[in-house]
C-alpha cells in the first residue's frame, strides 16, 4: 500500500513535468503578440504595393521641420504613415523656413523642374509668413494662384494646406485672408484642408516656446488628422 501511493506521486510528477515542458514550448512557439501604444494587440504590417508615388510637400518652417529632428518634420512622417498604409510613397521635403508665398512662387518651376518624373501630388504649404510680416492678402493670393495655375498647366494635382488669420490682425483682413484658400481651390480644382493645423492651435503644449512651430507630437498629431486628405488627394496609380 505504501509503494503503491510513493508510486502514483511520481507518476503525477512526472505528468506534471510533461505538461508543463509542453506548455513551455508552445509559449516558445507562438509568442504572445505585440501591443500598440493603446494597449490593443498590433496588427499584421500592410506590405508596401504598387510603383513609386512622388508627393512634394513645398511649404515653409512647417513642412521644413523647423526645431526638430529632421525625421521629425511632417513630410517624412507623412511618407511612413502612407507607407504603413501600404502606399508606396516618396514624399519629398521642399519646405524652406521663412518661405513667403513670393519665395514660393520663385522656386517653383526649378523644384517641378529638377523632379525625373511628374510628382503625384503637390502638397502646398505656405502663407503663414505673409501674415508674419504683414503682406496684404491680395499679394497672397496673387502668388499663390500663379502657383497654382503653373501646377494646373503641366496637370499636377494639387492639395493646398490652408491657414487661418488670427483675431488680433482686424476683422476685415482676417476675412479676406481666410478666404484665399478656399477661392483658389475651387478656382484651380485643387484639393483642399481649410486650415490644417485646425486639430493643434488650441493646445499650447503641442508648440514649441515660440509658439508657432508644431512639437514633434504636434506633428505627429498633424499627420494623424491630414492623411486621411491626403490620400484622398493621391490620385489611384496607373
Amino acid at each position: 500500500m505504501h509503494k503503491r501511493s510513493w508510486s502514483n506521486i511520481a507518476l503525477l510528477a512526472a505528468v506534471s513535468l510533461a505538461l508543463a515542458a509542453c506548455g513551455e514550448g508552445a509559449d516558445e512557439a507562438a509568442p504572445a503578440a505585440p501591443l500598440a501604444e493603446d494597449g490593443r494587440p498590433e496588427l499584421p504590417a500592410v506590405p508596401v504595393m504598387g510603383p513609386e508615388r512622388v508627393i512634394i510637400a513645398f511649404g515653409d518652417s512647417l513642412f521644413a521641420g523647423y526645431g526638430l529632428d529632421p525625421r521629425d518634420a511632417y513630410p517624412e512622417k507623412l511618407e511612413a504613415a502612407l507607407r504603413a498604409k501600404g502606399i508606396n510613397a516618396d514624399v519629398v521635403n521642399a519646405g524652406v523656413s521663412g518661405d513667403t508665398s513670393a519665395a514660393g512662387l520663385n522656386r517653383l518651376e526649378f523644384t517641378l523642374a529638377a523632379q525625373k518624373t511628374p510628382p503625384a501630388l503637390f502638397i502646398l504649404e505656405l502663407g503663414g509668413n505673409d501674415l508674419l510680416r504683414g503682406i496684404s492678402p491680395e499679394q497672397t493670393r496673387e502668388n499663390l494662384g500663379k502657383m497654382l495655375a503653373i501646377l494646373q498647366k503641366q496637370k499636377v494635382p494639387v492639395l493646398l494646406m490652408g491657414m487661418r488669420a488670427p483675431p488680433n490682425y482686424g476683422p476685415e483682413y482676417q476675412a479676406q485672408f481666410d478666404a484665399i484658400y478656399r477661392d483658389l481651390a475651387k478656382e484651380y480644382g485643387a484639393a483642399l484642408i481649410p486650415f490644417w493645423l485646425e486639430d493643434i492651435y488650441r493646445d499650447p503644449a503641442l508648440f514649441q516656446s515660440d509658439r508657432i512651430h508644431p512639437t514633434a507630437e504636434g506633428i505627429e498629431k498633424l499627420v494623424e488628422s491630414t492623411l486621411g486628405e491626403v490620400q484622398e488627394a493621391l490620385p489611384p496609380a496607373e
